[in-house]
């Protein structure tokens, strides 16, 4: 018998560039931190002394984009 080395196999890169995947999370994040700042942004106008029995406008988006991701 003859002994023969272990071989490591290494794959190769496509043609067609990297074999980059990300997790859903690394998408949506820059997606969220945009329409955060647009409604900052949105509601800076409108700025007025709010009693303090109402949410705001922001807080009212926070709420329901947290109960979305919660589910």
């Amino acid at each position: 018998m003859t002994a023969h080395a272990p071989t490591r196999h290494t794959p190769r890169p496509t043609a067609g560039g990297a074999d980059a995947r990300l997790p859903w999370w690394a998408a949506a994040l820059p997606v969220v931190a945009f329409v955060v700042l647009l409604a900052l942004l949105g509601g800076a106008g409108e700025a007025e002394a709010a009693d303090a029995g109402s949410r705001g406008y922001l807080a009212d988006l926070l709420g329901r984009l947290w109960e979305l991701l919660s589910r």
